[in-house]
Protein backbone atom coordinates (compact mmCIF):
# COMPACT_ATOMS: atom_id res chain seq x y z
CA UNK A 1 0.00 0.00 0.00
CA UNK A 2 1.47 3.35 -1.03
CA UNK A 3 1.24 6.61 0.90
CA UNK A 4 -0.97 8.13 -1.81
CA UNK A 5 -3.71 5.73 -0.77
CA UNK A 6 -3.74 7.24 2.73
CA UNK A 7 -4.55 10.76 1.56
CA UNK A 8 -8.37 10.39 1.40
CA UNK A 9 -8.30 9.06 4.97
CA UNK A 10 -5.73 11.27 6.65
CA UNK A 11 -4.53 14.82 6.63
CA UNK A 12 -0.85 14.51 7.51
CA UNK A 13 0.05 17.60 9.51
CA UNK A 14 3.23 18.58 11.29
CA UNK A 15 2.66 18.91 15.02
CA UNK A 16 3.13 22.50 16.23
CA UNK A 17 5.04 21.15 19.24
CA UNK A 18 7.46 19.07 17.16
CA UNK A 19 7.84 20.54 13.70
CA UNK A 20 9.34 17.39 12.20
CA UNK A 21 6.54 15.08 13.33
CA UNK A 22 3.47 14.02 11.43
CA UNK A 23 0.31 14.05 13.53
CA UNK A 24 -2.40 12.46 11.38
CA UNK A 25 -5.79 14.15 11.53
CA UNK A 26 -8.63 11.90 10.49
CA UNK A 27 -12.37 12.21 9.93
CA UNK A 28 -14.94 9.81 8.52
CA UNK A 29 -15.61 9.93 4.77
CA UNK A 30 -17.59 12.87 3.43
CA UNK A 31 -21.29 12.42 4.04
CA UNK A 32 -20.87 9.93 6.88
CA UNK A 33 -22.94 11.34 9.75
CA UNK A 34 -21.69 8.85 12.33
CA UNK A 35 -19.06 9.28 15.04
CA UNK A 36 -16.18 6.83 15.43
CA UNK A 37 -15.04 5.92 18.93
CA UNK A 38 -11.45 4.68 19.04
CA UNK A 39 -9.73 3.61 22.24
CA UNK A 40 -6.08 2.96 23.00
CA UNK A 41 -5.12 0.16 25.38
CA UNK A 42 -1.46 0.94 25.99
CA UNK A 43 -0.53 -0.92 29.17
CA UNK A 44 -1.95 -1.29 32.65
CA UNK A 45 -5.47 -2.60 33.22
CA UNK A 46 -8.90 -2.20 31.60
CA UNK A 47 -11.40 0.52 32.46
CA UNK A 48 -14.60 -1.45 32.97
CA UNK A 49 -16.58 1.77 33.34
CA UNK A 50 -16.07 2.33 29.61
CA UNK A 51 -16.22 -1.30 28.50
CA UNK A 52 -19.42 -1.96 30.48
CA UNK A 53 -21.10 1.10 28.93
CA UNK A 54 -20.14 0.07 25.40
CA UNK A 55 -21.51 -3.44 25.93
CA UNK A 56 -24.67 -2.36 27.78
CA UNK A 57 -25.74 0.12 25.11
CA UNK A 58 -24.40 -1.93 22.21
CA UNK A 59 -22.03 0.80 21.01
CA UNK A 60 -19.50 -0.29 18.37
CA UNK A 61 -15.92 0.88 18.81
CA UNK A 62 -12.40 0.33 17.50
CA UNK A 63 -9.76 -0.64 20.07
CA UNK A 64 -6.03 -0.32 19.49
CA UNK A 65 -4.24 -2.78 21.77
CA UNK A 66 -0.58 -3.45 22.47
CA UNK A 67 0.96 -6.86 22.99
CA UNK A 68 1.99 -5.62 26.42
CA UNK A 69 -1.64 -4.88 27.34
CA UNK A 70 -2.92 -8.18 25.97
CA UNK A 71 -0.45 -10.15 28.09
CA UNK A 72 -1.80 -8.49 31.25
CA UNK A 73 -5.52 -8.50 30.45
CA UNK A 74 -6.63 -11.94 29.31
CA UNK A 75 -10.06 -11.56 30.94
CA UNK A 76 -10.72 -8.26 29.18
CA UNK A 77 -9.56 -9.77 25.86
CA UNK A 78 -12.04 -12.61 26.38
CA UNK A 79 -14.84 -10.06 26.88
CA UNK A 80 -13.86 -8.34 23.64
CA UNK A 81 -13.89 -11.67 21.83
CA UNK A 82 -17.31 -12.47 23.28
CA UNK A 83 -18.62 -9.24 21.73
CA UNK A 84 -16.83 -9.40 18.39
CA UNK A 85 -19.88 -7.88 16.71
CA UNK A 86 -19.22 -4.66 18.64
CA UNK A 87 -15.45 -4.39 18.81
CA UNK A 88 -12.88 -4.05 16.06
CA UNK A 89 -9.43 -4.85 17.40
CA UNK A 90 -6.46 -3.12 15.80
CA UNK A 91 -2.71 -2.72 16.32
CA UNK A 92 -1.19 -0.32 18.89
CA UNK A 93 2.25 -1.91 18.73
CA UNK A 94 4.23 -4.49 20.62
CA UNK A 95 5.51 -2.41 23.54
CA UNK A 96 3.90 1.03 23.07
CA UNK A 97 6.86 2.69 21.35
CA UNK A 98 6.45 5.89 19.28
CA UNK A 99 7.24 5.44 15.58
CA UNK A 100 9.81 8.22 15.60
CA UNK A 101 13.39 7.81 14.41
CA UNK A 102 14.92 11.28 14.66
CA UNK A 103 15.02 11.99 18.42
CA UNK A 104 15.19 9.91 21.60
CA UNK A 105 11.93 10.78 23.37
CA UNK A 106 8.46 12.23 22.82
CA UNK A 107 6.14 13.11 25.71
CA UNK A 108 8.63 11.34 27.96
CA UNK A 109 8.41 8.04 26.04
CA UNK A 110 11.57 6.51 24.51
CA UNK A 111 11.10 6.44 20.74
CA UNK A 112 11.88 3.63 18.32
CA UNK A 113 14.99 5.43 17.10
CA UNK A 114 15.35 3.41 13.90
CA UNK A 115 13.23 2.00 11.11
CA UNK A 116 14.19 -1.52 12.17
CA UNK A 117 12.73 -0.85 15.62
CA UNK A 118 9.58 0.68 14.10
CA UNK A 119 9.15 -2.44 11.97
CA UNK A 120 9.51 -4.71 15.02
CA UNK A 121 6.99 -2.64 16.98
CA UNK A 122 4.42 -2.82 14.17
CA UNK A 123 4.86 -6.47 13.24
CA UNK A 124 5.12 -7.61 16.86
CA UNK A 125 1.88 -5.86 17.73
CA UNK A 126 0.15 -7.30 14.69
CA UNK A 127 1.26 -10.82 15.55
CA UNK A 128 -0.17 -10.46 19.06
CA UNK A 129 -3.55 -9.26 17.78
CA UNK A 130 -3.68 -12.13 15.28
CA UNK A 131 -2.77 -14.71 17.93
CA UNK A 132 -5.43 -13.57 20.40
CA UNK A 133 -8.28 -12.53 18.09
CA UNK A 134 -7.74 -14.74 15.08
CA UNK A 135 -7.49 -12.03 12.45
CA UNK A 136 -4.76 -9.76 11.14
CA UNK A 137 -5.17 -6.05 11.93
CA UNK A 138 -5.21 -3.52 9.09
CA UNK A 139 -4.93 -0.26 11.08
CA UNK A 140 -1.98 0.96 13.12
CA UNK A 141 -1.72 3.69 15.73
CA UNK A 142 1.55 4.16 17.55
CA UNK A 143 2.26 5.44 21.04
CA UNK A 144 1.88 9.26 21.05
CA UNK A 145 -0.07 9.23 17.72
CA UNK A 146 2.88 11.03 16.12
CA UNK A 147 5.29 9.71 13.51
CA UNK A 148 8.51 10.67 11.82
CA UNK A 149 8.10 10.93 8.06
CA UNK A 150 10.25 7.91 7.27
CA UNK A 151 8.17 5.84 9.72
CA UNK A 152 4.95 6.83 7.92
CA UNK A 153 6.37 5.50 4.66
CA UNK A 154 7.57 2.30 6.34
CA UNK A 155 4.22 1.59 7.99
CA UNK A 156 2.57 2.19 4.63
CA UNK A 157 4.98 -0.22 2.95
CA UNK A 158 4.20 -2.84 5.60
CA UNK A 159 0.58 -2.66 4.48
CA UNK A 160 -1.10 -0.81 7.35
CA UNK A 161 -3.39 2.19 7.39
CA UNK A 162 -2.42 4.80 9.97
CA UNK A 163 -5.31 5.76 12.26
CA UNK A 164 -5.46 9.43 13.12
CA UNK A 165 -8.22 11.29 14.92
CA UNK A 166 -10.08 14.60 14.92
CA UNK A 167 -11.06 14.88 18.59
CA UNK A 168 -8.76 14.12 21.51
CA UNK A 169 -11.15 13.29 24.33
CA UNK A 170 -8.90 12.68 27.31
CA UNK A 171 -5.27 13.65 26.43
CA UNK A 172 -3.85 10.34 27.56
CA UNK A 173 -6.53 9.91 30.25
CA UNK A 174 -5.06 12.96 32.02
CA UNK A 175 -8.13 15.23 32.04
CA UNK A 176 -10.88 15.53 34.70
CA UNK A 177 -14.07 13.56 34.06
CA UNK A 178 -16.18 16.67 33.45
CA UNK A 179 -13.84 17.99 30.76
CA UNK A 180 -13.65 14.60 29.03
CA UNK A 181 -17.43 14.33 29.03
CA UNK A 182 -17.79 17.87 27.64
CA UNK A 183 -15.37 17.15 24.80
CA UNK A 184 -17.07 13.94 23.71
CA UNK A 185 -20.59 15.35 23.99
CA UNK A 186 -19.47 18.18 21.68
CA UNK A 187 -18.43 15.75 18.93
CA UNK A 188 -19.69 16.49 15.44
CA UNK A 189 -20.80 14.02 12.77
CA UNK A 190 -17.73 12.61 11.08
CA UNK A 191 -15.46 12.97 14.09
CA UNK A 192 -12.97 10.25 14.97
CA UNK A 193 -12.52 10.33 18.75
CA UNK A 194 -9.44 9.08 20.56
CA UNK A 195 -9.62 8.10 24.24
CA UNK A 196 -8.02 5.54 26.55
CA UNK A 197 -9.50 2.40 28.03
CA UNK A 198 -6.57 1.32 30.18
CA UNK A 199 -6.70 3.69 33.17
CA UNK A 200 -9.46 2.64 35.59
CA UNK A 201 -7.61 4.46 38.37
CA UNK A 202 -8.08 7.89 36.75
CA UNK A 203 -11.21 10.10 36.63
CA UNK A 204 -11.15 10.43 32.83
CA UNK A 205 -12.86 7.09 32.21
CA UNK A 206 -15.94 8.13 34.15
CA UNK A 207 -16.30 11.09 31.81
CA UNK A 208 -15.95 8.85 28.75
CA UNK A 209 -18.69 6.50 29.97
CA UNK A 210 -21.00 9.38 30.92
CA UNK A 211 -20.60 11.05 27.53
CA UNK A 212 -21.19 7.85 25.56
CA UNK A 213 -24.42 7.33 27.48
CA UNK A 214 -25.48 10.92 26.69
CA UNK A 215 -24.76 10.47 22.98
CA UNK A 216 -26.73 7.21 22.93
CA UNK A 217 -29.71 9.02 24.47
CA UNK A 218 -29.39 11.70 21.77
CA UNK A 219 -29.59 9.02 19.09
CA UNK A 220 -26.06 9.46 17.77
CA UNK A 221 -24.91 6.74 15.39
CA UNK A 222 -21.52 5.14 16.03
CA UNK A 223 -19.33 3.42 13.48
CA UNK A 224 -16.15 1.34 13.56
CA UNK A 225 -13.23 2.14 11.27
CA UNK A 226 -13.56 -1.13 9.37
CA UNK A 227 -17.10 -0.29 8.27
CA UNK A 228 -16.38 3.39 7.63
CA UNK A 229 -13.31 2.57 5.53
CA UNK A 230 -13.85 -0.85 3.95
CA UNK A 231 -10.82 -2.44 2.34
CA UNK A 232 -10.83 -2.48 -1.48
CA UNK A 233 -11.68 -5.83 -3.06
CA UNK A 234 -10.96 -7.36 -6.44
Amino acid sequence: MRLSRLVPVLSLLASPAFAGDIEPRMTLPAGDRSIALTFDACSGAVDDRILDELITDRVPATLFVTHRWLKRNATAAARLLAHADLFEIENHGENHVPAITDRPTVFGLPTAGSLAAVSQEVTGGAAAVTAVFGHAPVWYRDASARYSRDAVHLIDDLGYRIAGYSLNADVGASLPAAEVSRRIRAAKPGDVIIAHINHPERPAGAGVAEAIKALVVRGVRFERLDTAFPLPTG
